[in-house]
């Protein structure tokens, strides 16, 4: 099977939408398992787009 790639816009709306969950409750793992990545790659995604928007993400790409 082959990698998903997601773009930075898709990877912070799954970030608030993790934060929304996680404030609900559920733990780490649970949430990681309803978005369908890993543990590792939620943590990788939110030390590198935790609490970024969506144009700041834009503009990362631009000058990267």
């Amino acid at each position: 099977m082959g990698r998903k790639r997601y773009t930075p816009e898709q990877i912070i709306r799954l970030l608030r939408q993790s934060e929304v969950l996680s404030s609900e409750g559920r733990s780490v793992p649970e949430i990681c398992r309803e978005m369908g990545v890993t543990v590792n790659t939620y943590y990788l995604w939110m030390k590198e787009y935790g609490g970024m928007q969506v144009n700041l993400a834009f503009l990362k790409i631009l000058f990267s």
